[in-house]
């Protein structure tokens, strides 16, 4: 049996490490732009709040789109299903291993500066390659991340008008970076089966369904919706991801942190 270790071990061991880990999650609040427009808006509401003495404590429930926040995308969001329930296509039944690893993450905000209402600049093969040039060969085991800058646009109330109804809905503003399907393909073909980005999708403002058939289809897996990339390396940290288990679901909400050592 492994020994019980005391209280005063693990506060210590909390002391020193807890702060190495950076919060890479968008938080859920009903004045932030965190579902796609035209999707079910994220609820929370009070549903008992101390009645009596008898009952005293609080509580709320909340409804939200799977893909609403920080989430990833499983198979089913653009792969037609099966009544199978055990298919893999399925959020619950995604490998929680590949969603960990050594997190590389690739600065393209530069891409920005190509502005064009309701269009994302693409992320091509070629900012790949210059980033290995500078950082270091991809590995199969890592976890890729473009960096927008788009969580920069996530703000309360009309101040977040950027970060989706500006580009999808209404296309008077421009859109994020988004990996054009050389670019998936070519990190398919490293063996890089996950991948994150700070805006609100994988795909394209424009043309965002042949990237998610592409990856998805191939049993990549998509974390989107992350924030706060600026505070990690571009090489050095771990990525971890833990999603929902919501049987048959197109998609997960869940906390993505990275660890610094």
């Amino acid at each position: 049996m492994h020994p019980v270790l005391p209280f005063a071990f693990w506060h210590e061991y909390s002391r020193r490490n807890m702060k190495n880990i950076i919060d890479l999650s968008l938080l859920l609040d009903e004045s932030l732009p965190g579902t796609w427009p035209g999707q079910h808006p994220y609820s929370h509401v009070i549903w008992k709040d101390f009645p009596s003495a008898e009952e005293a404590y609080s509580t709320y429930h909340f409804t939200m789109d799977e893909h609403c926040g920080t989430h990833c995308d499983a198979p089913a969001h653009f792969i037609r299903g099966t009544d199978d329930p055990d298919s893999d296509l399925f959020g619950d039944s995604l490998d929680l291993m590949r969603m960990q690893g050594p997190l590389k993450v690739i600065d393209v905000r530069f891409l920005n500066e190509q502005k064009k209402a309701g269009i994302s600049p693409w992320i091509e093969v070629v900012h790949v390659n210059e980033w290995e040039t500078r950082n270091g060969a991809l590995q199969a085991s890592d976890i890729v991340v473009f960096q927008t800058g788009w969580d920069c646009y996530y703000k309360k109330n009309n101040a977040g008008y950027r970060y989706g109804d500006g580009p999808i809905r209404d296309r008077k503003t421009p859109g994020w970076p988004s990996p054009s399907v050389d670019t998936l393909s070519y990190l398919y073909e490293k063996g890089i089966v996950c991948l994150g980005i700070d805006s609100p999708s994988m795909g394209a403002t424009h043309d965002g369904i042949p990237p998610h058939q592409f990856g998805l289809g191939r049993r990549m897996i998509y974390v989107e919706g992350l924030a706060n990339l600026d505070a990690v390396p571009a090489t050095g940290a771990t990525f971890l991801f833990l999603p929902l288990k919501i049987a048959r679901s197109t998609g997960c909400p869940g906390r993505a942190i990275a660890y610094i050592p």
